[in-house]
Parts: C-alpha cells; sequence; structure tokens
C-alpha cells in the first residue's frame, strides 16, 4: 500500500534549515515503518542566489523568496519554521490559517504574547503542531525520562542544569541577529536557557517560581558590513548596541517541590556545546552531557555498600530509544540524530491523528518561564511563573 506523502515547505536554511533538512532526507531510510513520508518540496529564503544553492544542496524541489505565497500553496502540507525569532509567530499563524501542519524552531515565540496567539492559532485552526526541543530526543536523554518515569532514582530533589558556550567572548565579533532583541527576543536566554527549561519540565515537572539575573558582557559590537546577519557576515567598523543577556542564571521551584538552578552564557571559554544537567533523587542521581551524549551516568543508592559509584552506561543498544533504527552498539550517533528522531516522532502523531510532542503548548509553557526570568531579572525579585 502506497505511502501517505507530506510536502514540506522549509522556511530558513542556515543552520536550523540544514538540521532540518538532513531530518528530511533520512527518516524514512531509517525508519521505513512510518506511515507518512516527508518530501522536500520548497525551501523560502530571502536571497534568491542563496535559497537556490541551498535548495539543491539539501535536495529540495523547488525554492522561493517569499514565505507568504509559500504557505498559501495548496500542494504544501507542512510548514516549518527555522527563521530567526520575529518571524516565528506571523510565519506560524499565518501557516494555521491556511490548515498547514506547523513544526517550528525554539523558542517558540519572542515574547509570551507572541506564543499565546501561536497557540491559539494552531487550535483554533485545528492543526498540528510542533516545536523543535530536539535535546529531548537524544537516546541517553530519553533513557533518562524511562528511568524517572519508573522511579528507578526516587523522589527528585534537585535539577542543575547548565549550557556554556563560547563563541562570542572575542569583542570583534560582530552585531550578528542573535544580539539584537528586535530579532531574537533575547540573548543566551531564549537560546540556551529554553532547551534546559524544556528538559527540566520534561524529566522534572512543572516550574512554579523562578528568580534570576540576566548581564551582558559587551555592550557594544561592530555592525556587520553586509546585509544580511548570517553568523560569518564580516564585520565593518561602524559599532552598534548588543541589546540582549550574554549570560543568564536563575533559581526554580517546582510544583513537585524539587528545586533547580539553570545557567547559560556564551562566555565560557573551553565550552563549544556544553548542555549538562544532573538530576539527585531520594534513591539515586543521574548525569548527561551533550558533548558526550551516546553517555549517561547513573548513581543508585541500592548498589552494594563498597561498590557504590557513578556507572557509565553507553546508550548505544538496541533496546534503547531509537537506537535499533541505527548501528550495531558501540557504534555512536551524533547530534544530527535528535532531529532526525524528532521529525520521526511527529510524523508518527500526525499518522495517528495525534498532536506531535513536544508542541507549541510545551513551547508556550517554555515561553512562560523565559519571562518570568526576564521579569525577575528586572525587578530583583522571585516571580510566580504565569499559567499559560
Amino acid at each position: 500500500m502506497a505511502k501517505r506523502t507530506l510536502n514540506v515547505a522549509l522556511i530558513g536554511y542556515q543552520f536550523m534549515g540544514k538540521a532540518h533538512s538532513n531530518a528530511y532526507r533520512q527518516v524514512a531510510r531509517f525508519f521505513p515503518a512510518l506511515e507518512c513520508q516527508p518530501v522536500l518540496k520548497v525551501l523560502c529564503g530571502r536571497h534568491e542566489e542563496r535559497v537556490r544553492a541551498a535548495a539543491e544542496k539539501y535536495g529540495f524541489e523547488e525554492y522561493a523568496t517569499d514565505w507568504q505565497q509559500v504557505v498559501a500553496r495548496d500542494d504544501i502540507d507542512i510548514v516549518d519554521v527555522s527563521t530567526p525569532g520575529n518571524l516565528h509567530a506571523p510565519i506560524s499563524i499565518e501557516a494555521a490559517k491556511h490548515g498547514k501542519i506547523v513544526l517550528c524552531e525554539k523558542p517558540l515565540a519572542n515574547n509570551l504574547l507572541e506564543a499565546r496567539e501561536m497557540v491559539q492559532a494552531v487550535e483554533q485552526n485545528g492543526v498540528k503542531h510542533g516545536v523543535f526541543f530536539n535535546y529531548r530526543k537524544a537516546p541517553a536523554v530519553s533513557y533518562a525520562k524511562q528511568l524517572i518515569a519508573e522511579g528507578v532514582i526516587g523522589q527528585i530533589y534537585h535539577f542543575r542544569g547548565t549550557y556554556l558556550q563560547d563563541w562570542i567572548v572575542d569583542p570583534n565579533f560582530p552585531l550578528v541577529w542573535r544580539l539584537r532583541k528586535e530579532v531574537s527576543g533575547s540573548g543566551v536566554h531564549g537560546d540556551l536557557n529554553a532547551h534546559i527549561i524544556d528538559l527540566a519540565r520534561w524529566l522534572v515537572g512543572e516550574i512554579s517560581e523562578v528568580c534570576g539575573m540576566m548581564h551582558t558582557f559587551i555592550k557594544q559590537r561592530p555592525l556587520l558590513a553586509e546585509s544580511d546577519d548570517r553568523l560569518g557576515g564580516q564585520a565593518s567598523t561602524q559599532m552598534g548596541e548588543v541589546t540582549v543577556d550574554d549570560a543568564a542564571v536563575f533559581l526554580a521551584r517546582f510544583e513537585n517541590g524539587a528545586i533547580g538552578t539553570f545557567e547559560a552564557t556564551r562566555f565560557a571559554l573551553g565550552r563549544k556545546n556544553y548542555n549538562r544537567f544532573e538530576i539527585n533523587g531520594s534513591k539515586g542521581s543521574i548525569v548527561f552531557n551533550l558533548e558526550r551524549m551516546n553517555e549517561l551516568e547513573l548513581y543508585l543508592e541500592t548498589d552494594p555498600e563498597g561498590t557504590r559509584g557513578f556507572r557509565t552506561i553507553q546508550v548505544t543498544e538496541g533496546v534503547h530509544p531509537y537506537v535499533s533504527a541505527w548501528w550495531p552498539p558501540g557504534h555512536i550517533i551524533g547530534y544530527e540524530h535528535t532531529f532526525t528522531h524528532l521529525v520521526r516522532d511527529a510524523l508518527e502523531a500526525i499518522s495517528k491523528d495525534e498532536q506531535p510532542s513536544p508542541n507549541f503548548h510545551d513551547g508556550l509553557k517554555c515561553q512562560a518561564v523565559l519571562e518570568a526570568v526576564e521579569v525577575s531579572a528586572n525587578e530583583r525579585r522571585w516571580v510566580e511563573v504565569p499559567k499559560s
């Protein structure tokens, strides 16, 4: 029996567009049981020459430069929003009005109001929706979720998350779009803390109250000489204001009584993509580090006295989440596979007429935490997370 095909329009073709394109290309090859198969129909971007080259490179049938025309097309089933944050809301809302399945990069929006409008749009138009919190889909993280759900580490007391990078330490690094609030919504807070918040919500539970601090170390940077904001753009001699945070830290209380600490920065020299969390419970502890993403550290208090200590589990066995689709035990997978797993789960949900997970509701709840932290940092006080 022929499989259902879903034509994909991908809006945005740089870093995330590249990762998403690869996921759509690989998913049906490695998960052949899927009832839905994506077709790379059209890639959309602002600059015709660049988007044409990217479409050819990534394997799209067509390219376009007007996203409004693309989302209105009758032959498009999925609209994937991989643009800077200021376009997430308008594209997603318009796509929902045209009845499209909408998959959007994180954070869902640039502020809580936009996120609420996006949720309202997908609900009013009855469309399926998902958000690319891809780190849930690392096999080791999904295995941690399984162990926690089974009660292996008992009642959770602590969540301790850090996401550290160092790519803007140089003061001569240019003022790219990620450093401009009107485009990105926030700096490291929305870019990196959003990932940690989602992992904490998924693994531990909902966050009820926060107390945060945000800081910008370098206030001005060289403007880009080119007309676009590519991360590798050429800097000019003119300077512009950095309007986002370089670092953001906060304390959190969870609804279930656990407490948490969160830290994100782009000023941690030597840390390239250090997304690490530790969860401490009444029976044991779990540690994950994205830079060693095929490993999960586990401590169990029930181990015999004298032998207790953290064990390192190689999460590469066929019994572990997603791994049976890939290589023999010990043959590691990489960053790109997290996107493939997310697309796989989204397509499976769609084929069953279910909502993908994570979805816009998860994005909205994450946005509520992000915004509460920002209010807390500005007002220097504890802030309750609004019920989304």
